[in-house]
């Protein structure tokens, strides 16, 4: 991209440049078997992510959010149970947890990685909670190795929600526990991919996420034969054999098509996802010593930076983003409202207290982030960045 064009948040298209041989290939075969539904490149692109990820079984959805209620129906969550999550996140994570009967009961973030804070989920647990639901939220693996410890001491279900996580791997480096975690657990997960530590890992393939398709797709793994069964007969009307249906399920098989193009796409993954830890890098090197920015704290290796958030001093969040967007700049908020005050939720959760999370709601900036963000455009965002913290 040329220094004197807009610079937007994702630009797709490099990666579909390289690529497009290969993609124009698996979509020409794809219209030559003609198998649209369940093809063989549906099987193939599951083996391989169920490899990838680490697991038994990968089980292709027709997007994320199917990929969550299908898990967690599978991990018999329903009517009268409580699911323990976080409110700052895409709407998606609570809706599923909702849209299968159970109740959302939101814990607060912690501040520098803003992932849910385990030490809040031990203080909501009730009888009815069965389940915790963290979010990897921006590419940063959660406390997987805390939350692990808190659900099997009070035998609960972990579903992760890995939408923006693909390829992020969980360290024994991270912080956020207060060190109040086992450390032969955390030794044991220390590398280890998201999705392949709770009970079922639910991903997405939205176009912008670091592994994007063509459309809407999801994904759900996990190393439990029972889960998988019942998530592979709950995205086809509740049947594995064609006019048997066994339970009350749901149209949500990954399309033919989609499988086909993510195949391509899949090799790629670990190099693209360096690439966003290379700018990331770049953009934490930058703004140290910045009174204005709080660059994300710096972590392992296992970070894949599906956004790269800052936090932007008290009152002046809008200002940095309507300055980059007259210096032709894409900027976003993910997410400025938290799920617990959205309209859908009106009255129903007015007494809770989450500082935090209502805090970094307003101070939250994601800047420009990608495989093939070129040190050109990101000397323009950082310049304009710091010319803003000084002015």
């Amino acid at each position: 991209m040329s220094s004197d064009s807009f610079i937007p948040i994702l630009n797709l298209t490099p990666e579909l440049d390289l690529l497009r041989d290969e993609l124009d290939r698996a979509y020409r075969e794809v219209m030559d078997h003609g198998r649209f539904i369940m093809g063989p490149e549906v099987k193939q692109f599951e083996e391989s992510v169920a490899k990838y990820v680490g697991v038994k079984h990968a089980i292709g959805v027709n997007s994320g959010t199917d990929a969550l209620v299908i898990a967690l129906r599978a991990a018999g969550i329903g009517e009268g149970d409580e699911v323990i999550t976080t409110s700052f996140t895409f709407f998606a994570t609570t809706e599923s947890i909702d849209m299968v009967g159970a109740t959302s009961v939101f814990a607060d973030i912690n501040e520098s990685t803003f992932n849910i804070d385990p030490s809040d989920i031990e203080e909501k647990i009730t009888e009815r909670t069965k389940a915790i639901l963290p979010v990897h939220l921006y590419g940063r693996p959660a406390a997987m190795a805390r939350i692990m410890e808190i659900a099997e001491r009070h035998n609960l279900i972990v579903i992760e929600d890995c939408a923006q996580s693909f390829g992020a791997v969980y360290s024994a480096d991270c912080t956020e526990c207060g060190g109040n975690c086992d450390a032969s657990r955390k030794k044991i997960f220390d590398g280890i991919q998201t999705g392949s530590i709770g009970h079922a890992g639910a991903f997405s393939f939205f176009p912008s996420k670091n592994l994007g398709g063509f459309g809407d797709g999801g994904m759900i793994t996990t190393n439990s034969d029972e889960m998988a069964e019942l998530c592979r007969k709950l995205r086809a009307h509740g049947s594995l054999k064609k006019y048997r249906n066994e339970v009350m399920g749901y149209n949500s098989r990954l399309d033919t098509l989609q499988a086909a193009l993510l195949n391509v796409k899949l090799p790629h993954i670990d190099r693209f996802n360096e690439n966003r830890r290379a700018a990331a890098r770049r953009y934490t090197d930058a703004f140290a010593g910045s009174t204005v920015i709080t660059p994300p704290a710096l972590p392992d290796d296992g970070h894949v930076y599906h956004q790269y958030t800052i936090r932007v001093a008290e009152g002046k969040r809008d200002e940095l983003a309507g300055y980059l967007q007259r210096n032709d700049i894409g900027s976003m908020i993910y997410y400025p409202i938290p799920c617990h005050k959205l309209p859908v939720y009106e009255g129903k959760y007015d007494d809770l207290t989450l500082p935090v999370t209502n805090r970094l709601t307003d101070e939250v900036l994601s800047l420009p982030i990608g495989p093939f963000l070129s040190e050109e455009d990101q000397e323009r965002v950082i310049r304009a960045v710091m010319e803003f913290s000084t002015s």
